[in-house]
This record gives C-alpha cells, structure tokens and sequence, in this order.
C-alpha cells in the first residue's frame, strides 16, 4: 500500500469503530409485528444500562473497509510464501466450490444417517484414501489440526499399552522434531526423552539404542525431517524401537513429500497424523477451520475416537464407535468443510497425480536449493533434500551483524513471505525454505535472486536490513513486547458497558 495515495491513506489504521457517522446506516429494521418488551423485563438485572457502542457505517463504508484490510494482508493468491514445514501451496479453487455444494454446505451433523448417504460416503472414501496413502489400516477423521492428531495418536498409544497392562513412562522426540511433539507428549503425562541427530541430519542411532528400553511408549519422528531429509536408517530405526515394545510415530507434517513414493506404515510406523491443509490443497486455519486425521494399524484401530464412517453389509454408510475408542476429541465427527476439499483435490489428481506433487515438491527445493550453492548462505545438510531445506545465515551475522529475523523483514519490501526462521533450532540463524510443487521456474529464479540481493544490500549496508521493512502497512513490531502485553480488545472512550 502507498502512503502517498491521497484516496487510501485515511484509512490506514483506521477501526470499523472509528470511521461512519451517527446518522449513517446500511440496513431498515422492519416494522415491528409483535408486541415491544423492554430488554428490563427479560434479562433483568443484567441488562444493559447504557446502548452499545456500535459502528455507525454504511454499506459502502463497509465494503471499502474490509477490502482494505484483506489488500494489507499477504497470502498464497497475492505472493509467494516459502513457509518451510507449512507447506503454504496454492488452494485450487475447485475444491473451494465442491464444498459449497448445497449437498454439503446445507445439511446439519444432527440430521438422521439415511438422510446425509452422500456426505458420510465422502467421508467414508476420505478415510479410504489416507488410509491406503499412508499404508495403514484404519483413520479418524475427527482432529481439527496436526497437533489435535498428534494427541489423538498418542492417546491411542497410551490405551492400548495400558490395556496391554504395560503403561510406560517417555516417549523419544529427535532434536529436529515439531515443537508440537514434545508439548503433546507432556500433555499426555509422559516424560520427554531427546534423541540426538547425526551428521547427515537423521536420528542418531548409537544414541537411539542407548534410550531404548522397556519403559518407553514410543517415537515420535518426522520423516521427512524438519531438516527436509528423508532419514536413511528409518527401517532400523522402527524395528528397534519395536524391539523394545514401544511404537512408532509418525508426524505426517511432510507427507507432501513422499505422496505415491513412500508410505510411513511401509517403513514400520503405527500411528501418524496427516495434516490435510498442507498436504491436500485445504486452507491453512490461523485459528479457523482445520482437519488432522489421525491414520493407525490394526492393532490400534480399536482404539480410535468414535465414531467413524463404516459400510455396512448392503452398502449404505453409518457412524459407529471403535470397541475400546478413546472416545470424541471434538464435536460431531471434524471439519466438514474441509473433508470435502480434500476428497476432492484426491479425487481430482488421482494416483499418478498425487505421485507427480511429491515429484514436482521435491525437484523444486532441490533447484532452489542449487541455486543458493555458492552464496552468502550456508546449507545446513549438504546432501539431495525432499520437499524443503535449511539455510544458515551464521556466516552472514558474523560478517555484517544482520540476523536472519532482519532478512525475513527485508524479504517482506521484494514482496516475498519470508521462510520458517529459527527453526530447526539445531541450525546456526535458520532460514527454512518449502517451494512446493505449485510455484513456476519464474518464481524460484526470482526467489533465489533475491536472496543474493539481500546478502549484497546486508554486505553494503548492515542498517538497511536492520530497519526493514519499509513498504508494508505497519513497520516492525515489537514481537517480545507484543507477546507479553498483548491488547486485544478495543475500548470507546467513555462506555464502561461496552
């Protein structure tokens, strides 16, 4: 946005609240047909005493000003957004229209089973097609995102354990793991046990083993790796942990690697969640809608939140709870909305179609990846990378005092989402980059020339980054002071009610 455009300006951080007149309105209540009751007589004493402080706006001035506020927000339609481990791709559009289909948009979870065939069918086939991508047996569908599926599958692992008569203590998290991983094994009163990366950036094995006893529940790895790397030794790695008794997880944050290559429960896995929005073309949540399906073996399936979408004898489909289910981790049966476009985006690609995503995903962090070959940064595991990879900036903050924070702010002024920084924190100034296999050569090119433009700028002159950036709608923020005195609420001057 301009601060120089005359029209625009105005608005700049200007509140619904703020803007309108008294007189100004944007609908006509219709004539009262009933008789009036006083707001006294209904809520008595916890009525109001003073009218709300509402906008007064017209339609128009409504309009213009939440087109304002989406024209200052950035997202995957207005740029490009390498979110190193989100998987931020393009949406298609498609499956924005699928859902709103009145057959889906319309109908209630309280509606009998006879009258929604086809939306428990599309369900039904959902758990169908994770179930054979991730190589598993039976899913759940109930988990609004991946962290909500992380709990569900550990709860599962600790049911069945305790119905196994053997509760265990800890649960292994690599060094490279989702900070997720550990936050949930904790929430599920187990002790968090790290393990160690090696030198080429998978779990370390000599100190896996030492770990391993008959006291640890599980494993909970990513593969591929935050790193971006698809762990060599993964075999070994999930027939020792079973050796022991214990099982293995799987954080299917990156399944956008391995579609139609890899299945994680060909490779030993248990248990795995699959984050829906990164893998299969459905809106990242940012606190709204979200879908973590949860994907298990047989051994577990009994286990699983209830209820699921089952066919009977005669082919119609009803919700029945699994014998030893964990029971609901959330209301009604998940995200519909975003089953739907998920189903659909399966459906629409096919096998071969999900196979190329993996393909397209992984050549393309491996180019960009090439191209940063011989530049101010650094790659932290110089080795073929899946569907992204990690950058070092250490060599670059001991040259110039630039940080990768103050890169990720001058990324923001070429009209680039910055990548992940700081993450994995076993990298020296982390920068994170995911392509995904929905942006052109055009876009990587630019990307990467980019990159080397800020590294020359930082070489140059240091306080340009430091300051950076310089054409968003607001500068930079004070994050530490935001985080710890958030203000979340707006107050009119002189209505203590509101």
């Amino acid at each position: 946005m301009s601060t120089t455009d005359p029209v625009r300006e105005p608005l700049t951080g200007t509140l619904i609240f703020e803007r309108g007149a008294l007189e100004s309105r944007c609908v006509e209540a219709p004539v009262l047909d009933v008789p009036p009751v006083s707001l006294g007589e209904v809520l008595g004493g916890q009525a109001r005493t003073a009218p709300p402080v509402l906008p007064h706006v017209t339609e128009v001035e409504i309009a213009r000003h939440y087109e304002h506020l989406a024209s200052a927000n950035f997202g995957v339609d207005s740029g490009f957004y390498p979110l190193g481990s989100c998987t931020m791709k393009y949406n298609p559009k498609v499956d924005e229209w699928a859902c709103r289909l009145p057959g889906f948009a319309g109908i209630h979870p309280y509606q009998a089973e006879e009258t929604v065939q086809g939306a428990l069918e599309l369900m039904w086939g959902l758990q169908e097609a994770l179930a054979e991508v991730s190589g598993l047996t039976a899913v759940t569908l109930q988990p609004a995102a991946g962290a909500h599926g992380e709990l569900t599958g550990l709860l599962a692992i600790r049911a069945y354990h305790t119905a196994n008569g053997d509760p265990r203590r800890r649960v292994l998290v690599p060094d490279s793991a989702h900070g997720t991983n550990p936050a949930t094994v904790a929430m599920c009163g187990y002790e968090v046990a790290q393990v160690p990366s090696d030198g080429r950036g998978g779990v370390d094995l000599e100190a896996l083993t030492r770990l391993l006893d008959t006291d640890v529940a599980a494993i909970m790895l990513t593969n591929p790796n935050t790193l971006g790397l698809f762990d060599e030794n993964i075999l070994a790695i999930t027939e020792a942990v079973h050796a022991v008794g214990a099982l293995a997880y799987c954080d299917g944050a990156n399944l956008n690697a391995i579609l139609g290559k890899s299945r994680p429960g060909d490779a030993g896995f248990d248990v795995m969640h699959i984050n829906l929005h990164k893998t299969f073309g459905t809106p990242h949540g940012g606190g709204g809608p979200g879908a973590g399906p949860v994907a298990v073996t047989e051994a577990l399936a009994a286990y699983l939140p209830g209820p699921v979408v089952v066919r009977d004898d005669v082919g119609a489909f009803t919700l029945r709870t699994p014998e030893r289910s964990i029971g609901r981790v959330r209301s009604f049966l998940g995200n519909f909305g975003i089953l739907v476009r998920a189903y659909t985006y399966i459906r629409a690609l096919g096998g071969s179609g999900l196979t190329a995503v993996a393909e397209q995903a992984v050549l393309s962090a491996n180019y960009v990846k090439e191209l940063m070959r011989d530049s101010a940064w650094d790659i932290a595991y110089d080795r073929t990378c899946m569907h992204e990879f990690v950058l070092s900036g250490g060599r670059l903050r001991k040259e110039t005092g630039v940080r990768t924070l103050d890169v990720a702010k001058r990324l923001l002024d070429h009209g680039v989402h910055p990548p992940t920084v700081y993450f994995p924190l076993i990298v020296d100034e982390a920068l994170m980059i995911e392509p995904t296999e929905t942006e052109g050569k055009a876009t990587l090119d630019g990307f990467a020339a980019v990159l080397r433009a800020i590294a020359e700028e930082a070489l140059a002159d240091p306080g340009l980054l430091q300051s950076a950036p310089y054409t968003t709608p607001v500068r930079r923020l004070d994050e530490a002071g935001a985080v710890k005195s958030p203000d979340l609420a707006w107050r009119p001057r002189g209505d203590v009610d509101a």
